[in-house]
């Protein structure tokens, strides 16, 4: 840590934990400066109770107020069962929209409000949420999404962020530029959109464009766009300083989707991928998978911090305590309504 640090900086690193609790090796890993966050998954998960002590003693094994992420749309992707509102997949409240939009939009604010509060409640931090990609040919964001068409996914995402504001929680869109229009998962396999720059801005960059002032955090994707860039958009200083910084003027945080995801290896090891993304215009970086972290730390030379400010910002952003979620009590009244949205 150089002189320039406080002992409560964050750095750019989120890293993965392997269980319920944080083993002596874990430990060491939160208190190393490079580390500014934990993504939590369904691993880390056994019931509330265990999970709000996770994330007090991931904070006092650090030391620091270190940012504590999960993945929890709905759906599939949603982390944490037992004991939290089942929530439908985004795209139930499209099909909603189709028949009443009004409707449609009261269920979104309710969706992100019971999501966000029952999430701080345990001390997570932040979901990665809304998908903001278009829906109708991915196979990894499917349902995930809100709808086919911009002007939907941005009409319920808009709300859909309110909810998650008001509730206390930033909001993170993802995947930028758009992960919707290509078939392959990044999650298993390389991932190419061929399409030009033109037909990219008309409709998958539409709702990021449109939501630029309102979101807290974007989170890049794992696509190759060879029309645009040479380079997978989360390694893309075009992508990241020339469209999402100066076009759409956006000045929240941008994070890198997990770097262990197999289309994330076209930038080489570990060490060179987390460089690249730092280098090319992201916030902070996802190291997910325990076994890349810790290769990660045993390779040393771990990431500077002097130009990283970036999530003790987001952190700022909202300063609900625990004491201020519990007390807006509306969502307790709308559990029942939002899990039954599946089925009506």
């Amino acid at each position: 840590m150089t002189s320039k640090q406080s002992n409560s900086a964050l750095g750019p690193l989120l890293i993965g934990l392997a269980g319920h609790e944080i083993s002596s090796e874990e430990h060491a890993w939160l208190r190393q400066p490079a580390v500014g966050g934990v993504v939590l998954f369904t691993r880390n998960f056994r019931d509330v109770s265990q999970l709000t002590t996770l994330t007090r003693d991931i904070r006092e094994s650090a030391g620091r107020d270190l940012l504590i992420c999960v993945d929890h749309e709905g759906g599939r992707v949603q982390r944490f069962r037992d004991g939290f509102t089942r929530l439908p997949p985004l795209s139930v409240l499209g099909r909603i929209h189709a028949e009443s939009p009004a409707l449609a939009l009261d269920y979104a604010y309710r969706h992100a409000r019971v999501m966000a509060t029952e999430l701080l409640l345990c001390g997570v931090d932040l979901s990665f949420a809304p998908v903001l990609d278009l829906g109708g040919r991915s196979q990894v964001i499917g349902d995930r999404a809100f709808a086919a068409d911009s002007p939907t996914v941005i009409e319920l995402a808009r709300t859909y962020i309110a909810g998650m504001h008001d509730a206390g929680m930033a909001a993170t869109g993802k995947h930028f530029p758009g992960h919707g229009s290509v078939e392959a998962d990044s999650h298993t396999d390389d991932v190419c959109d061929p399409r030009a720059f033109t037909e990219i801005e008309n409709n998958d960059l539409q709702p990021f464009r449109e939501l630029s002032d309102t979101l807290d955090a974007v989170m890049m994707a794992h696509v190759l766009y060879p029309q645009v860039d040479p380079v997978a958009a989360g390694y893309s200083a075009y992508w990241i300083q020339t469209v999402l910084r100066q076009q759409l003027a956006y000045r929240g945080t941008v994070f890198s989707d997990d770097l262990g995801m197999f289309a994330a290896k076209v930038a080489g090891g570990l060490k060179a991928r987390v460089e690249a993304s730092l280098q090319a215009g992201c916030d902070a970086v996802l190291v997910c998978d325990p076994g890349d972290v810790r290769a990660l730390m045993k390779a040393g030379e771990m990431p500077g911090m002097d130009s990283y400010r970036a999530l003790e910002r987001l952190k700022g952003r909202f300063t609900a305590s625990r004491a201020d979620v519990e007390r807006v009590g509306e969502w307790r009244q709308w559990k029942m309504t939002i899990e039954q949205l599946e089925h009506s």
